[in-house]
């Protein structure tokens, strides 16, 4: 099923009850185009939910949680059945007279996304809540410098833009939203109407970061997705995504890198990558942490300067950095840079296929990338 015209996957009303078996069989999704950006509110990144109206039979850290949400038929506590996701209580009406919550009445959770971005579109997942998911879900987004706290979040004076007007949602389903709000923000507060559960929230965009911290910073990674990095193209993403080779941190598991086919046509894999900005390049690690008997072979490295107008997704104005380089496994490869080079873009070449755990690019933005990040105008060049 995909997105109707407003942007809204379809979805409205209950599942049918647990029947038995793999819990995700009867399970509800839609092909949404915008699930192959990065998810800004990943708990990897340094998403969190700082705040909730109330989580009495789910905490609302599981929203972030990553991977899908598990269900135990069998687990029960102390205040019911234990659900991986994030659930309140059921609201009550003024007055015997009145039993069912007004219309407006809802609960609220706050949200810092790991990564300040432009939001391009949201999946509020209700997997394994069937009756008991909300009616409907609206959301907010806010951009405040620092790390403010719940109550400077809730405080009058924040100005709060809607990115998803409330709509329905259905249970044991993934309800996908476009996002069209050009605006940088930090923050989300997600609403469900009036109560319920909500197994996942996913927030997919593109990273616009602190330009005053990038330049307290100096030389820093201009690959990294916390620092507006971006994954433009890649010839293969099989096992996982190629974002994750501009993660934080050193990966634990292969499943936490880029991972290809094994080839059989004689060809290579490769990924492109948009910097921060137009930077000048000093060094670059290639790290095959976790990848012991499929790391690739070797390694090069082109780079391309898109302001003289060269389009990154053709190949004239690329030129090799970094010739084939021989890769050990579960290895993290420091390699220098010659000359300085200027770039926007960088393409690292895998012969012939395999994992790369991380890819480090450290540099320092040139005067103009600087201004570009100041206007809040997004990453410049786009391939």
């Amino acid at each position: 099923m995909s997105q109707d015209a407003s942007g809204t996957s379809p979805f409205t009303g209950a599942a049918n009850p647990y029947p038995g078996g793999d819990p995700y069989a009867d399970y509800r999704t839609a092909d949404h185009p915008f699930t192959a950006l990065p998810d800004l509110a990943d708990r990897r990144l340094g998403a969190s939910v700082i705040a909730a109206g109330d989580e009495f039979f789910a905490e609302r850290e599981n929203l972030l949680t990553p991977g899908p949400a598990r269900f135990d038929p069998e687990l029960f506590g102390h205040k019911g059945k234990i659900m991986d996701g994030w659930e309140t209580r059921r609201r009550r009406g003024a007055s015997a007279d009145a039993p069912h919550p007004a219309d407006d009445d809802h609960d609220w959770a706050l949200i810092r996304l790991g990564v300040p971005g432009i939001v391009r579109g949201v999946v509020v997942d209700t997997a394994h809540f069937r009756g008991n998911h909300p009616l409907a879900v609206s959301l907010e987004g806010a951009s405040l410098p620092g790390t403010p706290s719940p109550a400077d979040l809730l405080a009058d004076d924040v100005k709060w833009t809607v990115l998803v007007p409330r709509a329905p949602v259905g249970g044991h389903a993934a309800n996908g939203f476009r996002v069209d709000a050009p605006e940088r923000f930090t923050h989300l507060r997600l609403n469900q109407y009036p109560d319920g559960g909500i197994a996942r929230l996913r927030v997919h965009g593109e990273a616009v970061p602190d330009a005053a911290w990038l330049a307290a910073l100096g030389v820093f990674d201009l690959a990294a997705l916390e620092n507006g990095g971006h994954v433009e193209d890649c010839s293969d993403r099989f096992f996982s995504s190629p974002f994750h080779s501009i993660h934080p941190g050193r990966s634990r598991a292969m499943g936490e890198g880029w991972e290809t086919r094994r080839r059989r046509d004689g060809g290579h894999d490769w990924v492109r990558y948009r910097l921060t900005g137009q930077a000048v390049l000093r060094a670059v690690e290639i790290d095959t942490g976790c990848y012991k008997g499929n790391a690739p072979g070797w390694a090069a490295l082109s780079v391309l300067d898109a302001t003289t107008g060269a389009d990154p997704a053709g190949t004239a104005g690329w030129r090799e950095l970094l010739p084939r380089t021989p890769l050990l496994p579960d290895t993290v490869h420091r390699l220098p840079l010659p000359g300085a080079p200027t770039a926007t873009h960088l393409r690292l070449d895998i012969h012939p296929d395999g994992g790369v755990a991380r890819l480090r690019v450290h540099g320092s933005l040139t005067d103009e990338a600087v201004r570009r990040l100041e206007l809040r105008a997004g990453p410049p060049w786009r391939g």
